[in-house]
């Protein structure tokens, strides 16, 4: 009986980062042209684009991960507070639900979810996490 207790109580605690990757799984990701996949990385801000108005408002921008690769940020900031400061060069980590298209994919729901059927995003940018 101990020796189950253990085995689920050791299960609990890494099942969070589990569900976390790193720019090589996401280079896999991309090749196997997957999405709906829970990633959590970090890049560099490459290029600021402007906000999506149309529907659910999202700060846009472009980052380019340690492997190479780009990644689309597109942040709901009607759920969520616009990260203001934001500059080309600066670093952001993420962590949300990466969806595949050709040019590298973007990540989305880097929010929290005000229905709570989702698992809750971020992003984090100087220190400061926006959720």
């Amino acid at each position: 009986m101990r020796k189950i207790l253990v085995f689920i109580l050791v299960g609990i605690t890494l099942l969070p980062w589990s569900i976390f990757t790193d720019a090589a799984t996401i280079n896999e990701i991309f090749k196997n042209q997957q999405s709906n996949v829970q990633v959590k990385g970090i890049g560099t801000v490459i290029r600021i684009l402007s906000d999506d108005n149309q529907g659910s408002r999202h700060q846009k921008f472009i980052l380019k991960l340690n492997s190479g690769n780009t990644l689309l940020i597109a942040h709901n900031i009607d759920l969520a507070p616009k990260i203001k400061s934001i500059l080309k060069g600066d670093t952001v980590q993420f962590y949300g639900e990466y969806e595949w298209n050709k040019k590298g994919g973007v990540i989305h729901w880097t929010h929290r979810d005000p229905n709570k059927h989702h698992i809750n995003g971020w992003l984090k940018h100087k220190g400061i996490v926006y959720q």
